[in-house]
């Protein structure tokens, strides 16, 4: 891979970045066909180590098991967030971090990971993609250990703008990743799930991403939503805790529409596929996704 690589001594600190991607947000205007200089460029974290009480409370609010020496398929992500809020707020990043919306992620696990291991974590920006509403960055995170990747994703975040032309039905977007294929009919629902209002702030506290549509519904109004919000990787790491994963595995969930918080969801499930929904036969689709086996 060609870039420029910058290695970290420790984690970046997360909030400072999120408050300085919001100040930079309303100079940033994109466009059609925008690019990014920094496109291949990796920030690596050479020698990672997991705080096993922040793993714990991340468990507990997921419905993960605890105490096990193993981090769940969804924690590399939180890990890796820091690193990509570092390139996604600075100054070269051509979207505006206020507005970003994760759309999609896909996850890669090869092997199972201790959780009192010690790892190389990478992050760059592998693209911008023009999308029918905008333009999606595709960023990809990496796990390694002695070079060999054990755990990788790739996630789409989509900056909604005017755009010049409109794929034609059914063509996928060039550069995005594939939509998952329909379900013929609804999935059965397997569970009912009573979020509590503090969802988002117990999350955001395990995860450090304290983005204020998430913690309160005064913060998620000046947003334009009515009640706080849960964050996306909270609800495919609740659906994934519910459904099981096997030891190498590849995940692809898309994100739809917000949870509001409070509120009451439905986890719906057949072998490979999940959903996370509204209550009711004609539950608004939150989460879609698929859990499928890597064979050698």
């Amino acid at each position: 891979m060609t870039g420029v690589v910058t290695f970290l001594s420790g984690p970046p600190s997360l909030g400072p970045l999120l408050a300085l991607g919001a100040l930079r947000s309303p100079f940033k205007r994109p466009r059609p066909g925008v690019g990014y200089s920094g496109t291949g460029d990796r920030l690596v974290l050479p020698e990672l180590r997991v705080d096993l009480a922040r793993l714990a409370a991340y468990e507990r609010v997921c419905g993960f098991p605890t105490g096990e020496d193993s981090l769940p398929l969804t924690y590399p992500h939180v890990l890796g967030f820091p690193l990509a809020m570092r390139i996604m707020s600075g100054r070269g990043f051509p979207l505006p971090l206020l507005g970003l919306v994760h759309t999609s992620i896909e996850i890669t696990r090869h092997t199972t990971l201790a959780a009192t291991g010690s790892y190389e974590l990478a992050v760059h920006v592998e693209r911008l993609a023009p999308h029918r509403r905008g333009t999606e960055a595709v960023v990809v995170t990496e796990l390694r250990d002695g070079g060999a990747v054990l755990w990788e994703s790739t996630s789409t975040y989509l900056a909604r703008h005017r755009t010049e032309t409109t794929p034609a039905p059914h063509e996928p977007e060039p550069g995005t990743l594939p939509a998952l294929e329909p379900e013929p009919g609804p999935l059965p629902v397997l569970d009912e799930w009573r979020l509590a209002a503090d969802v988002g702030r117990r999350y955001g506290a395990a995860s450090g991403d304290r983005n204020p549509i998430h913690l309160h519904p005064l913060t998620a109004r000046l947003f334009g939503f009515p009640r706080a919000i849960a964050h996306g990787m909270w609800t495919v790491a609740r659906c994934l805790a519910a459904h099981g994963t096997p030891q190498a595995v590849r995940v692809r969930a898309e994100f739809r529409a917000p949870v509001l918080l409070p509120g009451t969801v439905a986890f719906a499930a057949d072998g490979e596929r999940f959903e996370l929904r509204g209550t009711g036969e004609t539950g608004r689709v939150h989460v879609s996704g698929r859990v499928d086996t890597l064979t050698s």
